[in-house]
């Protein structure tokens, strides 16, 4: 598996866990990597998306509730709406990641964790959150603490 897709599984593991079973996030990513020792930068990178996934959960969802409106963020399976944050979080603030390959790491986690329908649902809220990403990454670093 490829570093960086392992380090998208940890982050979603970990989000996972921290959204059913409110455990302490720095815990279980500790927990989550020692599981999964990953090479620095892809540690980093997992540390990155969960606690930015965290910190920004309130204007992701509010972006994912607007663009799957039949479904209460609360009643979509836990898996789907960590798979939707997460790659939200990574299509808005990640230059590197083009919004092509983000989506289609969500899509991937979904055929590894979610159920059949999941694929097919990350794909369809986040394409139609693309045209948005810029709008979101504003909104983030708006909300973001200024740096020290």
């Amino acid at each position: 598996m490829k570093v960086r897709r392992l380090a998208r599984t940890v982050a979603l593991q970990a989000l996972y866990e921290i959204d059913c079973a409110h455990h302490d996030p720095a815990q279980v990513l500790q927990h989550r990597l020692e599981e999964t020792p990953l090479p620095e930068p892809a540690a980093k990178f997992a540390r990155w998306l969960v606690y930015g996934v965290l910190h920004h959960r309130a204007i992701l969802d509010a972006y994912i509730q607007k663009h799957a409106p039949e479904w209460p963020l609360e009643q979509v399976a836990i898996i789907d709406r960590n798979i939707l944050r997460l790659a939200l979080y990574e299509l808005a603030m990640d230059s590197k990641t083009s919004y092509k390959v983000a989506i289609n790491e969500a899509v991937e986690l979904g055929k590894m964790f979610g159920s059949d329908s999941t694929p097919r649902f990350v794909n369809g809220v986040l394409g139609a959150l693309v045209p948005m990403r810029k709008e979101i990454a504003r909104r983030i670093q708006e909300n973001s603490p200024p740096p020290n």
